[in-house]
């Protein structure tokens, strides 16, 4: 059939669906053994012999089973089933499910010239497979309404309801079985649903005097609620771009759960292979890792969430030198499967499967493909599979930070993975760009902010340059060195914009170029690609925390709001966000109450979760003057004390602050020393680290040492001034303020204090009205007039 014949019209096909129960937990060989043995059995049948025969009969492979597709009567595909579970019965040891079905299909020719079927009747067939045990014969009550005309089918056809499957598809489904043929139990699946059924209706009886009580709030509600609904639905009807589409993650079916970051790097190739294409709108990674139940997700909600329109969704398996990957393409209007397909390959081919299903997905949406875009997806990465798996592993790892992990561990651990890919294969150039990637952020976070640190970064980017010097993956390593490591805004963007042009799905080139933006103060601009980049990667939570803190910097309390609102959408029950959330209130209107509700709710649940916010709780303490509180956030609070972009206040340093409150000046004083003790080697080994003489300035301010610490906050903000950083610059003349503050120089601290809250900044109404830093100026005019000046009535 050519594509010119192909019948564009859909047809009433009766389908029966087959699969093995427990696949994917035999030996590959035993896989295909197993198969094999079912392909002949199914051949050697009378009705598939019959409608074969007429040439009225389709055979689609599906990876752990197959699909028939008969055309004459709906008798066939039922006929079918006995006759394979008759002669089943003398082979136990394949274990299979059966589903039947009648609805509309389209024959279609695939980009291989093949016949293939997609349509809701497959579909729908499917679903009902899914729905039951070994040795169950299922059907769709449209097709058992039919057979239940025959009177030799119907005393056998059971009723038992309707069903919720995947993706919430609800499917009515009746049980085919007689004698010793199918299963006579119903579903596991109908069971567990009217498990829950019957406690729900319990706890309803138990509730329903209040239920009646409260009825005329409810309809209240409803009405209130239905309005709103009309109101958001002439709002929202989003329009999604047609060839845009989410790679959910990657089942892992392999034995060992330990390979699912081989699953999950399988998944995260193709969406990368994809992304390069820009005719396509291809959803960041991070995004779609939030959805690893794809069995119990709405497609729909899910495409409303991350505006889409189709969903690739799939398999891997991988055993000894063995891979199988199984994917599918799906609508998410109609849930119809456009296209599947199933690889069983050795282990080196999966660059070549990898390749070949973003191909066959770019043909299947009709997507333009360029020369370039095709030439940078048929590339293997690399020839060594064992590179390949350490390249993967740090991926994983880099990929956790997005899910909040620790930082530190992973990117050291990370780098150890990339370095030991690039050894065992030098021309590894991806390997090479996250190992810089790594090293960049390792410096940049003071994890380890070294000469020899950056010397690393420099190497490897430098090899990839080398390696591949007008790849767009090069492009963006580099700019993230120039960033992260240089602080050369300039030559990043120029880097950037080749990284966009070339990534054009990735959201990374955007992010970052709206990172620099901060940092050089077009605050708006800034806000926009944060906003541009969360279109492609709309649940990635980094990026909204960013977007965050940028209107945190401007003082637009409303829209963070909103972004936190967002974020807490996502992860609801995060303790982290929830302060944040609440700690908005503190900064807008200097009320601490929301803040401190959070926080205790938080230990209430978890006290473990106190050192995740210990910074936010020891601030608020110290706004509430709450002694007792402060110290217990300290006590939990990370060895390395708290740190505010790159600044280090050491845990001598907090508590030193704590005994000020106390009227402890002795125990102030120890504590100071010892806190500069901690950062005292900065001027000498680290003499161009601003961040690090600003805090090094404010210990020696505490101690009385007026000289030492106006030098070191004046060189501070020499160093890195507003104008070359808006986000730390801000911060660091704050600092210098409170050391003229704490030295008697008022006037100076006031002119510096103006200055910051003139422009963005992350100083706020609430901790200029109640933190205890801020004491020396309280009772300045002047000063009253700046922390006026914020006040919400004059926002």
């Amino acid at each position: 059939m050519s594509p010119e014949e192909q019948n564009l019209e859909p047809e009433i096909a009766h389908i029966l669906s087959i699969d093995v129960v427990g696949y994917s937990k035999l030996l590959v060989n035993e896989q295909i053994e197993l198969l094999n043995e079912l392909k002949r059995i199914v051949r050697e049948t009378n009705c598939a012999c019959a409608a074969e025969a007429s040439g009225r009969l389709i055979r689609l492979p599906t990876g752990d089973g197959m699909v028939l597709l008969f055309f004459r009567s709906p008798e066939e595909p039922v006929q079918c089933a006995v006759e394979i579970a008759e002669a089943l019965q003398s082979r136990p040891h394949i274990r299979v499910r059966m589903g039947a079905h009648s609805g509309p299909v389209n024959k279609i020719v695939d980009v291989n010239d093949h016949l293939n079927v997609a349509g809701a009747g497959v579909n729908v067939a499917q679903r009902v497979l899914d729905s039951g045990d070994a040795g169950h014969i299922l059907l769709s009550k449209r097709l058992a309404d039919d057979l239940a005309e025959y009177s030799h089918w119907r005393p056998h056809l059971y009723d038992l309801g309707e069903c919720v499957v995947k993706h919430g598809f609800r499917v009515h489904l009746v049980n085919f079985h007689r004698d010793s043929i199918g299963n006579p139990n119903r579903p596991r699946r109908i069971q567990d649903a009217e498990v829950s059924a019957s406690a729900r209706r319990k706890q309803v009886d138990r509730r329903k005097y209040l239920w009646l009580s409260a009825a005329a709030i409810f309809l209240l509600v409803a009405v209130v609620a239905s309005y709103i609904l009309l109101r958001a639905g002439s709002r929202k009807s989003r329009v999604f771009p047609e060839k845009s589409l989410a790679v959910l993650p990657f089942e892992n079916l392999s034995e060992e759960s330990s390979n699912a970051y081989f699953a999950d790097g399988v998944q995260g190739e193709i969406l990368t292979l994809l992304s390069k294409v820009a005719s396509l709108k291809v959803i960041g990674r991070v995004s779609v890792m939030r959805y690893r139940d794809i069995a119990h997700l709405d497609l729909k909600k899910i495409a409303e969430d991350l505006g889409v329109r189709y969903f690739l969704e799939g398999s891997v398996q991988r055993a000894d030198k063995k891979v199988r990957v199984s994917a599918a393409l799906i609508d998410a209007r109609s849930e119809a499967q456009l296209w599947s397909e199933s690889y069983d390959e050795n282990l080196a081919d999966v660059f070549k499967i990898q390749t070949e299903i973003a191909e066959k997905i770019v043909a299947r949406l009709e997507a333009n493909f360029t020369a370039e875009e095709k030439a940078a997806i048929e590339e293997a990465p690399t020839t060594d599979l064992a590179a390949y798996d350490l390249y993967l592993r740090g991926k994983a790892l880099i990929a956790r930070i997005a899910f909040e992990s620790s930082r530190t561990n992973d990117l050291l651990k990370a780098a150890e993975f990339f370095q030991q890919a690039t050894e065992r294969d030098p021309s590894f150039y991806l390997a090479y760009c996250q190992l810089a990637n790594a090293h960049d952020q390792i410096y940049f976070y003071s994890i380890d902010h070294t000469p020899n640190r950056l010397a690393l970064a420099q190497a490897a980017v430098d090899a990839a340059v080398r390696l591949r010097p007008d790849f767009g993956e090069t492009h963006l390593a580099l700019a993230t060195h120039y960033y992260f490591g240089y602080r050369d805004y300039d030559r990043a963007r120029q880097e950037l914009g080749l990284a966009e042009r070339k990534l054009p799905n990735d959201p990374f080139p955007i992010v970052l170029t709206g990172y620099i933006d901060r940092r050089e103060g077009d605050w708006a601009s800034s806000t926009e690609r944060l906003q541009r980049a969360l279109e492609l990667d709309p649940r990635n939570l980094v990026f909204l925390k960013n977007l965050a803190h940028t209107l945190n910097a401007q003082r637009n309390y409303p829209e963070m709001r909103k972004t936190l609102d967002r974020a807490l959408a996502i992860l609801p029950g995060d303790p982290a966000l929830q302060v944040q959330r609440a700690g908005i209130e503190l900064d807008a209107r200097a009320d601490t109450g929301p803040m401190r509700r959070a926080i205790a709710t938080a230990l209430a649940k978890d006290p473990q979760v106190g050192s995740v916010i210990a910074s936010e709780w020891l601030g608020l303490a110290l706004c509430e003057g709450d002694t007792a509180s402060a110290s217990r956030a300290l006590a939990v609070m990370d060895a390395t004390g708290a740190h505010e972009e790159g600044i280090p206040y050491p845990r001598d340093w907090i508590a030193g602050v704590i005994a000020r409150m106390q009227n402890d000046p002795p125990a102030a004083r120890t504590s100071f020393l010892a806190a500069r003790a901690a950062l005292a080697h900065i001027p000498t080994e680290r003499p161009n680290f601003a961040e690090g003489l600003s805090a090094l300035g404010m210990i020696d301010a505490a101690l009385g040492d007026k000289e030492n610490a106006i030098r070191e906050g004046s060189r501070a903000v020499e160093m890195l001034p507003t104008s070359k950083d808006a986000i730390v610059g801000p911060i660091l003349l704050q600092n210098l303020a409170l050391i003229h503050a704490w030295t008697g120089e008022k006037t100076a601290a006031l002119e510096e204090l103006t200055q910051v809250t003139s422009k963005p900044s992350y100083l706020s109404y609430g901790q200029l009205r109640l933190h205890p830093l801020w004491a020396p100026l309280r009772s300045e005019a002047r000063f009253q007039e700046i922390v006026t000046s914020l006040a919400p009535s004059a926002r």
